[in-house]
């Protein structure tokens, strides 16, 4: 597997990211670049250390985990994209968490959507090993991707969301359950 085949598998594997980070984007009302680089690091981050744990435990991994990782991954995307509706729909429960220009980072959040969205990467990790890829460069290449496509969704979160502020954030909200419903459905074999 070549460098222009992993730096697809690296945008194939982002996408998730990616639209996490634009729903994280509609939430500032501009652009905080200390903010989106902290989110950029989570999903990157982490989109480079779930093939190489995967990697490293080989296919014994893969089974223990196969028979749930899809249910896991829906959990948390509903969870986190359920409570974006909710604050969305009752602005006046959760005014003293107001949109501002500097949000507090929420790192369980982040934790959470970060797990959620890298599952997938974990079983890549283990098809690398099977085609004997050097997991190192592979898995840099795979986080540096998501980190950029990570930064520019939140970018592209915020300029959508300063316009449509309660619309954009329950659409928010629901992408990151379909996205669930969408992993979920995928591993159950309904979806191709």
């Amino acid at each position: 597997m070549g460098f222009f085949e992993i730096l697809l598998l690296g945008v194939a594997l982002s996408m998730d990211a990616f639209a996490v980070a634009v729903c994280k984007g509609l939430a500032m009302r501009k652009i905080d670049r200390h903010y989106a680089v902290i989110i950029a690091l989570y999903f990157g981050a982490f989109q480079a250390l779930m093939p190489v744990i995967g990697w490293a435990g080989g296919s014994y991994f893969k089974s223990a985990i196969e028979s749930y990782d899809h249910w896991v991954a829906f959990g948390l995307l509903a969870y986190i994209g359920g409570k974006m509706i909710w604050e969305a729909l009752h602005p006046e429960e959760t005014e003293s968490a107001e949109k501002s220009d500097r949000l507090p980072v929420d790192h369980k959040e982040l934790l959470i959507l970060a797990v959620a969205t890298s599952i997938d990467a974990l079983a890549v990790g283990i098809a690398l090993a099977i085609e004997d890829v050097r997991i190192v460069p592979a898995a840099l290449l795979i986080g540096c991707t998501t980190f950029a496509l990570s930064f520019l969704g939140v970018a592209a979160g915020n300029r959508f969301g300063s316009r449509y502020e309660q619309k954009a954030q329950i659409a928010g909200g629901t992408v990151l359950v379909l996205i669930g419903v969408r992993i979920l459905l995928e591993h159950l074999g309904i979806l191709g």
